[in-house]
């Protein structure tokens, strides 16, 4: 069918609802890449088998990652009356009690990590948990998850991400169906201008201005544009948000193209993210039968499509021009500005762009759908809403975590993560991936903002936190970094290619115990120079590694040079 009304779509979200409360036991696995890396893939074989060899009527589904990548493979149950239950670390031979508990009504407490009450309308429970459930620990209580506030991965690791009627039954693209019929551009706009809401590549440029720069560019095509192109080591929210919840995505993108008056847009997508292409591919296909994608939308006569280009791994590809570049068919390079994306003759095929990235555009439909005065409590002044960061490196509980723009360093690393793994001391994070800064113990009560993180030598990035212990080395952490900056340099600006190169060189004698106080003072000159005469973002926060290192942990560079 055709969701031309929103008569059409309260029937696809009751067709949804029968998907998640089916009225029998329903088993979803958690096949994100994680899920998938540690044997979700089997868990869910060996669930099928024994399902049919056993001849039971239980529902057997999948879904994406709620998060705690350190507990996979998880396991959804929902049983008819009863709590959702989140099983962790399910092995194939967990496989036949799971089943056998399942088809009883009740849930092997020794596997089970919490329950969901929120969740509790969705499934439909209204009978008392009893005995065997209300011992389970409530998903706010767990440690993990206790500090975070989940806005974008709300249904993450909860419902099908290859399912649009699933996405649809916990109110997806209600909010486009809200926007383009009953608001006009300009309001649409003004609601995202009024949330505050600031692009979550990096950058942190307010998203409403530039969509009223584009809105307002005069020219008889636009394009918008999402980044997907989620370089960073360490970093893999973007991809766990196309994994987990594709249509989040695509909402968030008509909404824009209505508010900006574009008729195509494309998702620009490493191809390393093969999973992550093929549910967006498929949520695409799934959107054009129900016409939620192509011509007359809702039956406004507004019409939109997506595109999907992949890139090769360039991490400069990440830089707006660069990536204009790759999906044209050139060499991915940056070039000087202006022209602007949004201008004339500087965006995609010449037109004026709106460029945003995966969880920009997964914020619209929030917005839209609660307004810009709920969004807007969220968070801090002039920070508002909520951040997806990923934890990872030498902490104890690695996983994707969200939690409100303002929030301190320590609490995402002590409280959320635990602190470090093995018992080791935490040393330092770094924040902003390799472009990002060296953080010390000493100031973990930074708050996590784009100003704070300028303030210390780093920045937000698209939010990779790195964490790094008592044994880490910081000089060798910046040669790391710099070595992964040399190499995707593009090589068109001399300041990148050649400062990088000769940074990296410098790094390399002193490592060598071969270099002098002279070399260190030389590094430190060589690396303001790169950042202040760079042409593109690459080359200008390429140095913050060294930059912090410096500042935070002289003495380790002095102890490796000769007096």
């Amino acid at each position: 069918m055709k969701i031309g009304s929103a008569a059409d779509l309260e029937a696809v979200r009751q067709a949804g609802m029968q998907k998640l409360r089916p009225g029998k036991p329903r088993i979803a696995v958690g096949l994100a890449t994680c899920g998938i890396a540690v044997g979700g893939n089997r868990v869910y074989e060996r669930l099928r088998e024994i399902i049919e060899r056993d001849g039971l009527d239980i529902v057997l589904t999948k879904t994406g990652c709620i998060g705690y990548c350190k507990e996979e493979p998880l396991v959804n149950i929902s049983i008819p009356n009863k709590p959702l239950v989140i099983l962790h670390k399910v092995t194939e031979a967990d496989v036949e009690e799971i089943v056998k508990q399942v088809s009883r009504g009740k849930v092997p407490a020794d596997k089970a990590l919490c329950r969901v009450p929120s969740w509790d309308h969705v499934t439909g429970c209204t009978l008392e948990y009893g005995k065997g459930f209300s011992k389970i620990p409530l998903y706010e209580k767990v440690p993990f998850f206790k500090a975070q506030k989940k806005v974008i991965l709300r249904d993450a690791g909860l419902i099908n991400p290859e399912d649009i009627d699933e996405y649809i039954a916990v109110g997806g693209y209600a909010a486009a169906l809200k926007a383009l019929t009953g608001m006009d551009p300009e309001t649409i706009i003004k609601e995202v201008e009024n949330s505050g809401l600031r692009g979550r590549g990096g950058a942190g440029f307010p998203t409403g201005q530039k969509w009223r720069i584009t809105r307002d560019a005069k020219a008889d095509k636009k394009y918008i544009l999402c980044n997907a192109d989620e370089g960073d080591p360490g970093a893999y929210m973007n991809r766990n948000e196309m994994e987990s919840d594709p249509h989040m995505l695509i909402e968030g993108m008509i909404i824009g193209a209505f508010a900006m008056g574009a008729a195509k847009g494309f998702i620009f997508i490493r191809a390393e993210y093969p999973l992550a292409i093929k549910r967006l591919k498929l949520a695409i296909g799934q959107a054009r039968e129900y016409g939620l994608l192509g011509s007359n939308i809702f039956g406004t006569g507004f019409s939109f499509d997506i595109g999907i280009a992949t890139g090769a791994g360039a991490f400069v590809c990440g830089e707006s021009t660069a990536l204009v570049a790759s999906i044209e068919g050139r060499t991915g390079r940056p070039h000087p500005r202006p022209p602007r994306l949004t201008d004339i003759g500087g965006g995609l095929f010449g037109y004026p762009t709106d460029l945003n990235n995966v969880e920009t555009w997964c914020n619209v439909p929030v917005i839209m759908a609660n307004g810009s005065d709920w969004y807007s409590r969220i968070g801090a002044e002039g920070n508002t809403g909520t951040k997806v960061f990923s934890l990872v490196g030498k902490v104890d509980r690695v996983g994707l975590v969200e939690v409100p723009l303002g929030t301190t360093l320590h609490t995402i690393v002590s409280d959320i993560g635990n602190g470090g793994a093995n018992n080791k001391k935490v040393k330092a994070v770094q924040t902003g991936g390799p472009s990002g800064g060296c953080i010390p113990l000493r100031l973990f009560e930074t708050t996590v903002d784009y100003e704070s993180l300028n303030r210390v030598g780093s920045i937000m990035g698209s939010g990779g936190i790195v964490v790094m212990d008592e044994d880490t080395d910081m000089v060798d952490i910046a040669r790391y970094f710099i070595n992964f900056a040399t190499g995707e340099s593009c090589g068109k600006c001399v300041p990148c290619r050649e400062g990088l190169k000769h940074a990296l060189l410098l790094l390399n004698r002193i490592m060598a115990k071969k270099g002098t106080k002279k070399d260190i003072e030389t590094l430190a000159l060589l690396s303001d120079t790169i950042v202040a005469t760079s042409l593109c973002g690459l080359g200008q926060t390429a140095p913050n590694p060294v930059l912090t290192t410096l500042a935070y942990f002289r003495e380790e560079y002095d102890a490796l040079v000769k007096p």
